[in-house]
């Protein structure tokens, strides 16, 4: 992909704010045409740069929502399969590479307890992890 311009910068940040805002609203807000918007995001989502567009929910309004942090040390020469079968956990919102000890660290979010406990079960499974930690996320420090 070429580099990111002015306007897609500005675009990629109005997205980050409000996902599901209309094309004329995106075009309001960054100054632009809307077939601009358009056309922008055509571009972005075909190069990779817009991966998914997604939703992110209040953890006070969704119910059970069990939300972690899980920091992973991986076996070197099979960290692109664990990265692939990980990605492909709907669970798992993000995905890091990372510095220290820890090779990936993992954001997880699940609806209930059993369906967390499964997927940290299937997760220490998948061949090539060789440790991890998890941390629930217990409540927003104020």
């Amino acid at each position: 992909m070429s580099e990111l311009t002015s306007n897609d910068r500005k675009l990629l940040a109005a997205l980050k704010r409000n996902g599901r805002a209309s094309v004329t609203t995106l075009a309001h807000q960054i100054g632009v045409s809307r077939a601009t918007v358009q056309t922008s995001m055509e571009r972005l989502t075909n190069s990779g740069t817009i991966q998914r567009f997604t939703v992110d929910v209040d953890a006070s309004n969704s119910g059970e929502l069990v939300r972690a942090v899980m920091t992973i040390e991986v076996q070197g020469n099979l960290t692109s399969s664990i990265v692939k079968t990980l990605k492909s956990m709907p669970q798992i919102i993000s995905l890091h590479s990372t510095n220290g000890a820890w090779d990936l660290v993992a954001q997880i979010e699940t609806s209930s307890l059993p369906e967390f406990d499964a997927l940290l079960r299937r997760t220490r499974e998948i061949p090539g992890i060789l440790n991890s930690e998890t941390s629930i996320l217990l409540n927003v420090a104020q």
